[in-house]
């Protein structure tokens, strides 16, 4: 039996996640404060006491939920269910950087700092109210790029997240975002809506992030992940820190190729997928993919019992 470790991406965020284990496990504490420290600020306090409006700017969202996913994976080793368990590492988006902390190939304290720099560029990127991203269900993913083709009319307009064989995510301008949506409908898509999210992630409006994200990266160090990490925009593990580096860089603007990522993992002989940190929503992704993977969530300390009793 090979085991995959994966973790989640913007949008599972909650108030008081992660605290339980904090609670019950001084690595998992640690984490949380080892995060405060790198951000100079008390970020759990808003993550377990704050209110969910200012945990979901991207901003605070993105290191709060690598921080909850490296929580879960430290009170999993001090059951002796660590990264030695698992033969991969993947991330939904942001989830990459989780991965590749989990991996070691990223410091917890530099991966807080990529991610709280990502989380603001992003942001920047384009003026709130400009961009947009919709849901299309029921189309795969070719012809949701067909959709998505059709619809730009000289704007942006592209498929970003290729989450499962059911849901197909576009990104791009507002206005060609919602030509999208009816363009689905019309193309027999069972739902096509907008998503309440603050920035069109994962397209070519993006491109002045990837930037920042370029001159962030090389001021760190990379090192070899200790098992590979199944990149967003391969869809295949990779090992190289320099092509890490390059890899991250490119995930800004390309589309997150998850359902080919957790196939890939599949083929590997991957049978058992453990989603790490808050959340649930790549668990039904991955059942949506391949029926045949076993899935389980680690997110608080009765999973990580649960976990230790299988």
């Amino acid at each position: 039996m090979s085991r995959a470790f994966v973790f989640p991406g913007q949008g599972a965020q909650t108030i008081g996640m992660g605290k339980a284990l904090a609670d019950a496990y001084p690595g998992a504490k640690a984490v949380f404060d080892e995060v405060d420290a790198a951000l100079g600020e008390r970020l759990s306090s808003l993550i377990w006491e704050g209110d969910i409006e200012t945990l979901t700017l991207t901003e605070n969202a993105q290191p709060a939920l690598m921080a909850t996913s490296i929580a879960a994976l430290r009170a999993l080793e001090s059951e002796g269910l660590g990264l030695a368990t698992a033969s991969y590492v993947a991330g939904h988006s942001l989830g990459e950087y989780s991965a590749l902390a989990a991996a070691e190939a990223l410091s917890v304290t530099d991966t807080a700092r990529l991610l709280r720099t990502r989380g603001k560029a992003m942001q920047a990127a384009v003026p709130v109210g400009e961009g947009a991203m919709a849901a299309i269900l029921g189309l795969g993913y070719e012809a949701v790029s067909e959709v998505a083709v059709e619809a730009a009319e000289g704007d942006v307009c592209a498929a970003a997240n290729d989450n499962d064989p059911a849901q197909v995510v576009v990104s791009g301008t507002k206005a060609a975002v919602e030509r999208a949506v009816e363009i689905a409908k019309g193309k027999g898509a069972k739902r096509a809506v907008l998503l309440p999210v603050s920035a069109p992630f994962h397209c070519a409006l993006m491109q002045p992030a990837a930037e920042v994200m370029a001159e962030a990266l090389a001021g760190v160090t990379i090192a070899a992940p200790k098992v590979p990490v199944v990149a967003n925009v391969r869809a295949a593990a990779v090992t190289d820190p320099d092509e890490i580096r390059a890899l991250l860089v490119e995930q800004v603007t390309s589309a997150v190729r998850w359902r080919e990522s957790v196939a890939w993992m599949s083929e590997q002989g991957v049978s058992e997928i453990w989603e790490i940190g808050a959340g649930k929503a790549l668990s039904g992704m991955i059942r949506r993919i391949d029926r045949a993977v076993a899935v389980r969530n680690v997110g608080s300390p009765e999973d990580v019992a649960a976990a230790k009793e299988s």
